[in-house]
């Protein structure tokens, strides 16, 4: 397991709050994942939205797509179980490290401003697939 001290690149953290600013999510999402996982279920249609985890409903395959790129940017994972990967997500050290600096701010739910947006899909869909990198 990783260390909760090693140092993050700035860029690396700056890009995972992006990411997250310009998500359908709410960063209470992300606090519930930091001492549970958190099934995909519990994020879709309008439970997201009953949970305080989404600001729309969401489809399935929209949801498991959002949270895809948060994986990407190293934020979440996917929680494993005796019978393999499971439809639940858990934490990364850096995004431990992320709701503690939002814990830290007085929890605000920030969303991201034009410029974040353009950033986020630039990295997001203007990047390299993972067989060429």
């Amino acid at each position: 397991m990783i260390s909760s001290s090693l140092p993050l690149n700035p860029k690396t953290l700056s890009r995972a709050q992006r990411a997250v600013r310009c998500s359908p999510f709410y960063m209470g999402l992300l606090a519930a994942m930091q001492s549970n996982s958190v099934a995909l279920r519990a994020i879709t249609d309008d439970r997201g939205m009953l949970n305080h985890y989404t600001r729309r409903p969401l489809s399935d395959v929209a949801a498991d797509q959002d949270l895809g790129w948060l994986m990407a940017v190293g934020l979440i994972r996917r929680e494993v179980d005796g019978q393999g990967l499971t439809d639940s997500f858990r934490l990364t050290p850096m995004g431990r490290k992320l709701v503690e600096q939002w814990e830290a701010a007085g929890r605000p739910d920030a969303t991201g401003n034009p410029l974040d947006y353009l950033l986020n899909a630039k990295n997001r869909w203007l990047r390299l697939p993972t067989w060429l990198q």
